[in-house]
């Protein structure tokens, strides 16, 4: 859907030396957008200011809108709920968006090892911020453009988003001069643009705090009305159960025996931590047990045989004690008319060669014949009674 702007609100007239009207280019300004009310804003009022605007699109590897695109699952095939909201804001606003990988840097130097510490769960917010800033200059740098922006706002969030936190932020990404929050621009030291008279300031935001009225009425009044509903909830770095599993499994193997696809396995399913050694993950559906293939090369399945059931992932280095343990549980979710079943478990090769060691895209092979094409190592066929429902709690992560 195209968005119009509102003819009441016109740019303003001293942006003539940022639109270009004054015989040069327009300035260049590139900008944090996740498609979110806040990026969204803060991309029109640039736009506003005649700012030949850019935006910028971090694949972290935590989003949960991403990962919702990759399993598909039945509930989650409404096309609102799976499109990337940055390249949406984009269309819509009439600017690009570029899209950038750096989930296997982020996860080692912001997530595992993070200067500044977490907050409530395992969102390091002040260094991811840090880092994405720090690529943004680096692009900025790159096409000349001097004003990097975000759509952050002052006293908004309490660990990242207060004004000794957007200073030091400010200072770390190397930013200084050149980092602004248009929206709540006029609580902040001016940037060199506005100080130098390329960007009017009179002409950007002063809101602060967590209402979000300030925003919605800036959103009518710029005619936007296609944005997701402000929730926080889209980074698995702040959902509660996925950092407790995070923390588990960091206190088991440490952070330097942690890669993509263990924290990848951490987003999927029911889990249970079957040893020291081991962990099961099993399938709540048909969609995630065939994401869960995805990961058999170099790891044990477990499903049950003639009858419908989970697909179960055992990851680790398990003993047979715990494969009988794994074959239980999934002798517990198959679906059975007695305690006993029978239960497969394979264990195939590892992949020879893997260029992408995080399966989580939609272009993979989800055919049925998939399993085919996995070369099989070993294969049990064991009678498994069903785990009792405590022992089972007793193990769930």
């Amino acid at each position: 859907m195209s968005r119009r702007r509102n003819p009441e609100i016109p740019a303003p007239e001293t942006a003539s030396r940022a639109d270009g009207s004054d015989g040069g280019e327009r300035a260049k300004a590139v900008g944090l957008v996740s498609g979110g009310l806040d990026s969204t804003l803060a991309a029109e009022m640039m736009s506003r200011q005649g700012m030949d605007v850019t935006g910028l699109y971090f694949s972290t590897g935590f989003c949960k809108t991403d990962h919702r695109r990759a399993v598909q699952r039945a509930k989650d095939r409404d096309p609102e709920r799976l499109r990337n909201e940055a390249l949406r804001a984009g269309a819509e606003g009439g600017f690009p968006v570029e899209i950038v990988d750096v989930s296997e840097e982020y996860l080692q130097e912001v997530v595992l090892h993070p200067k500044h510490g977490y907050g409530q769960h395992i969102n390091p917010c002040i260094d991811c911020r840090i880092f994405m800033l720090r690529k943004a200059k680096d692009y900025a740098d790159a096409i000349g453009a001097e004003t990097v922006f975000t759509g952050e706002v002052i006293g908004q969030r309490p660990f990242s988003q207060y004004r000794s936190a957007l200073r030091l932020i400010e200072e770390q990404s190397g930013l200084e001069g050149r980092l602004l929050r248009p929206l709540s621009a006029k609580h902040l030291d001016p940037t060199r643009a506005e100080s130098e008279g390329r960007l009017d300031r009179e002409s950007l935001g002063e809101l602060n705090g967590r209402s979000r009225r300030g925003q919605e009425q800036l959103a009518q009044d710029y005619g936007i009305g296609s944005f997701p509903q402000p929730s926080g909830g889209c980074c698995f770095l702040a959902d509660a159960t996925y950092a407790r599993r995070f923390k588990e499994l960091i206190a088991h193997l440490g952070k330097d025996g942690i890669d993509r696809e263990q924290v990848l396995l951490l987003k999927v399913g029911r889990q249970f931590r079957l040893s020291v050694r081991a962990k099961l993950h099993v399938g709540r559906e048909e969609a995630e047990n065939r994401f869960l293939h995805r990961f058999a090369p170099g790891r044990w399945t477990v499903e049950a045989v003639g009858i419908e059931g989970p697909l179960g992932i055992v990851g680790g280095d398990p003993d047979d004690a715990d494969l009988e343990t794994a074959a239980a549980i999934i002798a517990r979710y198959a679906d059975r008319d007695r305690p006993e079943v029978k239960v497969a478990l394979c264990r195939y090769l590892p992949a020879a060669s893997r260029t992408h060691p995080v399966p989580e895209d939609t272009d993979a092979d989800e055919s049925d014949d998939a399993r085919e094409k996995l070369l099989l190592a070993e294969r049990r066929v064991v009678q498994a009674v069903a785990l009792d429902p405590l022992s089972l709690e007793k193990m769930r992560l």
